[in-house]
């Protein structure tokens, strides 16, 4: 687990940040990193308490906010986030998710349609526009946004069956099924693609 948290912080640090931070700020970083993805958003909150430059640690802090309840905290938090790197989707993001939960539908579903303006494929800014619209009553609204959500799923489970035969040629069968679990799992209509994901899928299980 820290490996894994390492190597996301140096992707960061290499493409994500104009400054790098210091070693001090990269300790905490990955402390807090560990106690978020265990669920203790309290612990990960304390401490990125003092943390206001580093991008990604403010992203981070706001989504533990967020998710522990405190949307003040949060809001503030992604929009200096944002302020300090506007391109930033994740931020925009949970800020679109804390304006919902604060019951400004509008704020929310603005921040939203911005976010899909820069990537209209964000599958999850489209289940939220889709929940936002849905709960304002603009029913039709919602279908359209589900409707694009379902065409890059498809999309998706494109990308799981290529990586399933790369696995299966490579020996690792194991891995290979469940890609295509994954794939087909992800369509969201009967389509050509389910049968090849089915064959494939047949020919594994008959080899193992």
């Amino acid at each position: 687990m820290r490996i894994k948290v390492i190597a996301c912080i140096t992707a960061l640090l290499l493409f994500g940040c104009a400054k790098s931070p210091d070693t001090e700020t990269i300790r905490l970083y990955v402390r807090a990193s560990q106690a978020y993805e265990n669920g203790r958003f309290t612990e990960a909150m304390e401490i990125l308490h003092g943390q206001n430059s580093f991008v990604p640690a403010l992203i981070l802090r706001a989504k533990a906010e967020y998710f522990s309840g405190d949307l003040s905290a949060g809001e503030k938090s992604c929009r200096r986030a944002i302020k300090l790197k506007p391109s930033s989707s994740e931020a925009v993001l949970y800020l679109a998710r804390i304006l919902r939960e604060g019951n400004d539908l509008t704020g929310a579903m603005t921040v939203t349609e911005s976010l899909l303006a820069d990537n209209p494929q964000d599958i999850r800014a489209l289940r939220l526009a889709a929940e936002i619209a849905s709960e304002t009553g603009k029913f039709d609204e919602a279908a359209i946004f589900l409707d694009r959500a379902s065409e890059f799923s498809a999309e998706s489970a494109m990308v799981l069956l290529d990586r399933a035969r790369l696995r299966w040629i490579a020996g690792r069968g194991d891995e290979a099924l469940e890609d295509l679990s994954r794939a087909r799992a992800m369509l969201p209509w009967d389509t050509p693609l389910l049968r090849s994901i089915s064959n494939l899928e047949n020919t594994i299980k008959r080899v193992m």
